[in-house]
Formats: C-alpha cells, structure tokens, sequence
C-alpha cells in the first residue's frame, strides 16, 4: 500500500473501533455513523485503488464489536425493562448464529440468526427521540421486533448472505431494479407521512439524542459501586451473562482474524476464566476500597489488572498459544467490556425496579 491508502485504511479501521465509545453517551447518531461506515467502508477503498487483503474478516470483527457496545449500552439507558429483555435475547441469539457460522461455514445459519438487535436498537431509540419509551406496552416492543424480524432483516439477510448479492452491483446491471427500489422508498415515505404521522401520540418532551440522565441512586461510580458490593455475587447471572458475551465474542474473533491458532473450547474457557477472575476482583474492590474513578480511568486499571493476570498464567502454565500482539487485543477487549458491563448492568437493575415499582406514563394518564 502507498503512504495515501495507509492512511485511509488506517483511518476507517480506527473509526469503526471509535464510533461505537460514542454509542453509551449519543445512542442513535453514533449507531447510525457505525452502520453507515460499515456500509462505505469498501467503498472508500475502492475509489483509493485498493482492495485490503482479508478485509472481509476485520470487517466482521468490527461489526461485532459495535453491536456487543450498542446491547451494553441498551442495559444502561433503556427505561423500559420488557425492551431489555428483548434486546438481550435478539443480541444473544444472533451471535450465536455466528458463532455456528463459523464453525460451519453454512451460509443459511445467518438467515435463521438475522441480526435483527441492530434495527430494534435503532426503533427503540428513534421512539425514546420525542416519547417515553414506558408509554408503549411489552407487546408494542415485540410486533415491533417481530416487523423487523420479518419484513427487514430476513429479505436482507438472504440478499446479502444467501443470494450474496452486492446492492452497487445490481443497480448498474438489473435495469428494473433502480425504478423498484426507489419506488419502494417513495411508498414508505407516503404510508409514513399519510398512515403513522397523523397517528403518532402527542410527544412527551423535546428533541432527546442524548442518553437519559441515569438514575439518581446510580449517577456517580461510588454508587454503583456500593449496589454491586450489596448486590452482586460471583456466581450469579450477571457472571453468566459476561461469559457468555465475551467469552462468544473472543472465540469468533479468534477464528475470524488471521494468526491465531486456538481451539475453540480452550479460547472459551480461557476467557470465562479471566472474565471469572476479573468478577472476583471487582467485588473486592467494591467492598473494600470502593471506587470514585470515571469509565476511561477504570479501563486503564483494568487493563493493568488484565495484563498481571496474564503474566501470571504465563508464568504457571508454561506459555500461552497467542501471540503478543493477539495478546494485548484480547486484554484490552475483555478490559473495555468487563468495565462496561460492571458499569451498566447495575444501573439496568436499578431500572428495572423503578420500571415494575413506577406505573408507566401511560398508565399514569389515564388514572
């Protein structure tokens, strides 16, 4: 590659990795960024001359990390817990049709697992723009769901993954395609302008892009602290839950990016492992020591704690199968996600008990 095609290439991939730290703070414009480089990003190359070699695979990789951002994000802002429970599960079972994906490369799997989370994060935060999202029923969430599910992502997931057609491609050479697709574009348009506008309930506040204010009980990390200390176990859910997420998420990065060579049950072992280590050592220092540090300072000493750990199972087990540079990749994605997911999912407990404790606005209206 020339100077120039560094550049952009190492331009595109630092903001693919970029984007997604902005998606806990500005939900949906940063959501939409990402998914809006992922869709150009080769684009962009192209019109550079050049063709990155194995970009398919980062590319994966990368989409993979922003979506695991996005569900953590939902566990910290979302207000409605029945949406959370949605979201949880779509996100879960979606990557585990990657999983199975890539462990047999059929092509169907994907079709059976559409990744259907990515879209219903996009509704429900393009509803939490004027409305309270409490307004909306359980049931509302999962027709909505469901319409993604349907009418959206399955037609997509059998272009892109079943078909393996390329959009670009078939507007130059399918004549009756262009006149199709923007005459689809002009009826949604129509049926939302004429059929949804006028029946849209009154909004409930002005433009919000922003996330919500966190709880008053959960605004600072000290708090959030003392609720883990009181709270939180070992062996618990929560636990499950960030084994399941990172331990998944590490073994498709495994297989998907080039130079490693680890079997799939020993990377995710290894990971559970250290992401069991780094629970305990979170309930010690949030019951003994307690915490006042902001999210980027506890990644650092995450990280730090992250790479002792490893120096240590070095030292004991003689070696490890990754390399120094995969090594460090893997650190600092299990630090950034072990730290979110401590920071956000009390905060998503603490909003699920206002959610069950509190009646919704809805129901508040018409008492």
């Amino acid at each position: 590659m020339t100077t120039e095609t560094t550049i952009v290439f190492v331009t595109v991939v630092g903001l693919r990795f970029l984007l997604p730290l902005f998606i806990p703070r500005w939900p949906l414009p940063a959501v939409l960024a990402c998914l809006v480089l992922d869709g150009i990003d080769q684009s962009i190359f192209q019109a550079f001359g050049f063709d990155p070699p194995g970009y398919q695979n980062y590319d994966k990789a990368m989409d993979l990390f922003y979506l695991s951002i996005a569900f953590l994000s939902s566990l910290q802002n979302w207000t409605h817990s029945g949406a959370v429970g949605i979201s949880r599960f779509l996100f879960f079972y979606r990557m585990v049709g990657v999983m199975a994906f890539e462990i047999t490369g059929v092509r169907t799997i994907l079709l059976i697992f559409p990744n259907t989370f990515e879209y219903f994060f996009i509704a429900y935060e393009a509803v939490r723009l004027r409305w309270d999202p409490r307004r909306f029923s359980r049931h509302f969430w999962i027709v909505t769901a469901a319409c993604i599910w349907i009418f959206i992502k399955l037609p997509q997931e059998y272009w892109i993954h079943v078909a393996q057609l390329d959009f670009t491609d078939t507007w130059q050479e399918v004549p009756w395609f262009p006149p199709l697709v923007v005459s689809a574009v002009l009826v949604g348009l129509a049926v939302l302008w004429f059929v949804v506008r006028p029946r849209l309930l009154p909004p409930d506040h002005a433009w919000r892009v922003a996330a919500d204010p966190l709880p008053e009980e959960m605004a600072t990390a000290a708090q959030r602290d003392a609720w883990t200390a009181a709270h939180v176990r070992i062996w618990s859910w929560s636990t499950l839950e960030k084994v399941v997420l990172i331990g998944l998420l590490s073994t498709i990065y495994a297989r998907i990016l080039p130079g490693l060579e680890v079997s799939d049950l020993r990377m995710f072992v290894g990971i559970a492992a250290y992401v069991v280590a780094n629970v305990a050592i979170s309930l010690v220092v949030a019951r003994r020591v307690g915490s006042r540090e902001g999210l980027a300072a506890a990644f650092g000493s995450r990280v730090l704690v992250n790479l002792g750990l490893v120096l240590v199972a070095r030292i004991l087990l003689g070696g490890s199968a990754l390399d120094e540079s995969a090594t460090v990749f893997f650190v600092l994605l299990l630090s950034l996600l072990v730290t979110m997911h401590d920071r956000f999912s009390p905060v998503a407990a603490v909003r699920a008990e206002h959610d069950e404790r509190d009646p919704a606005p809805a129901a508040r209206a018409a008492a």
